[in-house]
């Protein structure tokens, strides 16, 4: 059964985590793009993408510390330190994404979709470091799950084997 649960875990994290990391990384410089051109259809449409992947593949990452607290359970390593470890950088992962990305997201595609409707907003004021600030969150948010990732592979001080 641990073999199973582990193999969920890892999928889980590839198969959510991966996607959402890839799409908010990009996000940043596609509305940078759609904020310069805003005849551009097609770079507002990216945006609204981006945004959906993050926003999807966030609630399906919620498998990933499901499955990882079954592994540990059934691994009797619960109290290990590189576990509380991760589960401390998972949640401020998650609270990055949930709090401050998403949000900022949602901020930004609603000034990009204003502009499209003729409202004042109008798409310049997505500026630079408007987009700098999302950018430079999802870098902390990538670091996070690279850090976690880490710690599940090393898994410093484990007596489980590596």
């Amino acid at each position: 059964m641990t073999k199973f649960l582990l193999i969920v875990h890892v999928l889980a994290a590839i198969v959510a985590i991966g996607p959402v990391t890839v799409a908010a990384s990009m996000f940043p410089a596609a509305a940078r793009r759609a904020a310069a051109t805003p005849d551009a259809v097609d770079d507002l449409a990216t945006v609204r993408v981006l945004h959906r992947v993050c926003r999807v593949y966030a609630g399906l990452g919620l498998a990933v510390p499901v499955f990882g607290f079954a592994t540990a359970r059934s691994m009797h390593v619960l109290g290990s330190p590189w576990l509380i470890t991760s589960i401390v950088l998972t949640a401020l992962a998650a609270g990055v994404l949930g709090l401050l990305i998403l949000p900022r997201q949602e901020a930004v595609l609603d000034t990009l979709a204003g502009a499209d409707t003729g409202a004042d907003t109008g798409r310049l004021t997505v500026g630079r470091a408007t987009t700098a600030r999302l950018a430079m969150l999802t870098g902390i948010f990538n670091l996070l799950w690279a850090t976690v990732t880490i710690l599940m592979i090393v898994r410093p001080g484990s007596t489980t084997g590596a």
